[in-house]
């Protein structure tokens, strides 16, 4: 005889049971102290009845060594009550087997739920996040930008994951804030986020979505760029080949991005000369002569900076 305890998630819509969950719930006597499990209307409308107890570890305990009897977990997972259960079990000269079935497992991505509800709560009941705007944010998502851009450079991978969370957040963050407003006033939320960059990605990828073949990583990045053409052309966008390109982005960057999309359209190279601003126009060459070489300028100045602060501090640790 045995005690069956059966978990399910929370992420998975109820009714989405296990073959072996099922045919535990058919064959014994199901119990559960929660009155309001989600499973309670699915299990009621296959012919499942479940009895709802006052939880009493050691009375259970001790039924489980004559009987099996599955005990239908609350969602949150009942540690105290299965901790009780399991000291229960021990006390008796002849315990019972008790065995975890997962009746249900989360999916890849199923804990990003977890992150809706939360930010849902945040919104309706903290004072702070409940004021935020779009505008108000923008200085959250630089932030933490550059926070998950330092962690890479200094191959942190613990805080890595932190600092991507943080990113993630300000994702979820703008999407709630967007989900308040009517859809005919530009109103979204993060299924609106997810399907539209789901729908980007497949398209610009039809070497695996579709039939076209690529001969390296080059090719992909050409025809990226042509659909990307294409996207601009059916929006009614600038056909340029610098259309899109972020401006508000730090300047070296900027200037490396546009001179890869000139290059890219045959721009000649002499637009790159006789720039305003002397100091301007050196700094522009100097990226044009990473670029030569293969380097990123951005990356570069930024390696050279962190070099330097580390010298900088060298010399106040001997001053």
């Amino acid at each position: 005889m045995a005690l069956i305890i059966l978990t399910t998630s929370p992420r998975v819509a109820p009714g989405l049971l296990t073959g072996q969950a099922w045919a535990a719930l058919g064959r014994h006597p199901v119990r559960t102290a929660s009155a309001d499990h989600p499973y309670l209307p699915f299990l009621a409308e296959a012919g499942i009845e479940v009895e709802t107890v006052t939880p009493d570890p050691a009375a259970l305990a001790r039924e489980g060594r004559t009987d099996t009897i599955v005990w239908l977990a609350a969602q949150d997972g009942e540690e105290a009550f299965m901790r009780a259960l399991g000291q229960a079990a021990i006390t008796l000269e002849d315990p019972p087997v008790i065995e975890v079935l997962p009746g249900s497992y989360d999916l890849p991505g199923a804990r990003l739920l977890d992150l809706v509800r939360v930010m849902d709560r945040l919104r309706r009941e903290c004072p702070w996040d409940r004021e935020q705007t779009h505008e108000s944010l923008v200085p959250y998502l630089v932030e933490e930008s550059y926070e998950v851009l330092e962690t890479i450079e200094e191959g942190d991978r613990a805080a890595l994951r932190e600092e991507l969370g943080d990113l993630l957040l300000q994702v979820m963050f703008h999407s709630r804030v967007a989900q308040e407003r009517p859809p005919e006033d530009d109103g979204f939320d993060i299924d609106d986020v997810a399907a539209g960059i789901v729908e980007k990605l497949v398209r610009r990828h039809p070497h695996v979505f579709a039939s076209t073949s690529v001969s390296g990583a080059g090719e992909v990045s050409d025809n990226w760029e042509t659909i990307k053409a294409a996207e601009r052309a059916a929006k009614g966008a600038p056909e340029s080949a610098v259309a899109g390109v972020p401006m508000g982005q730090p300047a070296l960057s900027l200037a490396a991005q546009l001179l890869r999309r000139a290059e890219r359209a045959g721009a000649p190279a002499e637009l790159a000369g006789d720039l305003p601003s002397e100091l301007g126009a050196r700094l522009f060459e100097l990226v044009r002569l990473a670029a030569e070489r293969g380097l990123d300028p951005e990356a570069e100045l930024r390696a050279a900076a962190r070099a330097y602060r580390s010298r900088v501090e060298e010399w106040e640790t001997r001053a």
